[in-house]
């Protein structure tokens, strides 16, 4: 269990840094506003069917508080660490390189459900005045939290990679928007290729759980894709050792 060890180291670190309430006051904001004037457009235009009305509008809009915010989260987990030279002393404990990678990982998930948590006093308080189905709001937050956990795979993945944490914020914007614009233009290539990109789309397995729908096909593409960008960080740090680092 020495990954808890790094957990909580890392933890510790993300709460005595103003930068990581900083993020959790933007996104709070920042949700909560869309919140707000989604509702009052669903109460004007959308209709009275909330799963494809109200959270499938509030849950785009929180994605894109996700994109935003937690490639900054993500920056400094191993980028930090190589600027500042900790990463070696990081090695020399007794711990695996699977075990730092679960252990920064895992503490981001934590921050990152922090931050989620508080979101759920919106649909409560509505809750009271309107009483909805909630299953189709549980698939929605489902679906952010793999989203979200996807974003946190692939941003750990790039912070591996350079000690700027500026260059693995970008990096991270970089792949992220590349795949959510993977699918925009579909008039220019044919039908087949398309389907083959809505396969690889992060955002378009995403769209049926902000509408209320689970399905095992979505959640098996955010697993393989999480599972993957970890692999690949594993990968990152095991390089130093043909490298003569260690």
């Amino acid at each position: 269990m020495k990954f808890l060890v790094v957990c909580r180291r890392e933890l510790r670190s993300y709460f005595s840094s103003y930068i990581a309430y900083v993020l959790l006051a933007v996104f709070l904001l920042l949700s909560g506003y869309f919140f707000y004037s989604d509702l009052i457009f669903f109460v004007l235009f959308g209709g009275y069917i909330i799963p494809t009305g109200l959270w499938q509008y509030v849950f785009i809009d929180m994605r894109l508080c996700a994109l935003l915010v937690l490639p900054l989260l993500t920056m400094r987990l191993f980028a930090e660490e190589r600027k500042l030279g900790t990463i070696e002393l990081l090695w020399t404990y007794p711990v695996r390189d699977g075990e730092i990678v679960c252990g920064k990982f895992l503490a981001c998930w934590l921050f990152f459900v922090c931050m989620l948590l508080p979101t759920a006093l919106n649909p409560l308080i509505f809750y009271h005045y309107y009483q909805f189905d909630v299953p189709p709001l549980l698939a929605a937050y489902l679906g952010i939290l793999l989203l979200g956990t996807a974003f946190i795979a692939c941003g750990a993945f790039i912070s591996s990679l350079t000690e700027n944490q500026v260059v693995a914020a970008m990096g991270t914007y970089g792949i992220l928007v590349f795949f959510w614009f993977l699918t925009w233009n579909e008039e220019v290539a044919d039908r087949r290729i398309v389907r083959v990109l809505l396969r690889l789309s992060l955002f378009d397995h995403f769209f049926n759980f902000s509408r209320g729908v689970v399905d095992t096909q979505d959640i098996a593409f955010f697993l393989l894709f999480i599972s993957f960008f970890l692999f690949l960080t594993l990968q990152s740090l095991g390089t130093r050792k043909w490298r003569g680092v260690r």
